[in-house]
């Protein structure tokens, strides 16, 4: 276990009912780590079709409603993704958190805005019924694939590459939050684990709980950290895959002009 208290820990895209989710890995970490607040930052569900959750699906929900323990002194904080509508008074009740569309907090004098991206992604926003197809067409196609779920993989990558989501979802964001005076912003969306800097907005992408390494972000009086959750198996799992980390992004990556709808 970990000896730092961080201030806020934060992972999303779990895609809790997905083959590929990675809940076991999630919980260990979780466990791993010591934290005031946790934020779930969006996209913990792949659908509605809670048929679809497993036995580590399900014990990662419940350690949630541990955490959730007003004994526990923790806060934790559930941020609503394009996967998630629709399920904010289900996990209300079901794991004791409230849902939010996006969360402020203040620390160390900084302002931190927490919101999943999604409302940056237009492509996801004009297309939501050709998005769900899209969705429910994966979730077979990981049923066909091979152990390991290299394709799968793969093909999410390849999806959130040529719709150039990381470049777009960093500028909307950054635009975002500077209407929104805050000094960082937080988002995740795109699967693409990263940071960057503009008009003295930093900008953190959580990544993703589905690919390798999955990733996550925490925050503390040292600053913004990104982590990356190895064990032995996945580590050699990562090797056959191929798969690494995405490089972190620089300036140029955000410069195009933010594509975002308001999000009030």
């Amino acid at each position: 276990m970990s000896s730092a208290v961080y201030d806020t820990l934060i992972l999303s895209d779990l895609h809790l009912g997905s083959e590929i989710s990675r809940a076991e890995q999630a919980t260990r970490m979780l466990r791993e780590n010591r934290f005031h607040r946790l934020i779930l930052l969006g996209d913990i569900f792949s659908d509605l079709n809670f048929g679809r959750l497993t036995k580590p699906h399900w014990r990662f929900l419940g350690y949630i409603r541990k955490l959730s323990n007003p004994k526990r002194g923790i806060e934790v904080v559930w941020v609503e993704g394009n996967h998630d509508r629709g399920l904010s008074n289900v996990m209300s009740h079901l794991v004791g958190v409230k849902v939010y569309e996006e969360y402020e907090w203040e620390f160390a004098g900084r302002r931190h805005l927490a919101i999943h991206g999604h409302q940056f992604d237009r492509f996801a926003i004009n297309n939501l019924l050709l998005s769900n197809v899209g969705t429910l067409l994966h979730l077979q196609l990981q049923k066909l694939d091979f152990k390991g779920k290299a394709f799968s993989r793969s093909l999410d990558r390849l999806n959130a590459r040529w719709l150039r989501l990381s470049a777009k979802v960093a500028s909307g964001a950054i635009l975002h939050a500077r209407m929104r005076q805050a000094d960082r912003v937080f988002c995740g969306h795109t699967h693409q684990a990263q940071s960057c800097e503009r008009d003295g907005v930093a900008y953190y992408n959580s990544g993703n709980w589905t690919d390798f390494p999955p990733t996550y972000l925490t925050v503390d009086s040292e600053g913004v950290r990104m982590h990356e959750y190895r064990e032995q198996t996945e580590a050699r799992e990562s090797a056959e895959a191929g798969s690494k980390l995405p490089e972190l992004a620089d300036e140029s990556a955000v410069l195009e002009e933010a594509e975002y709808e308001s999000v009030g």
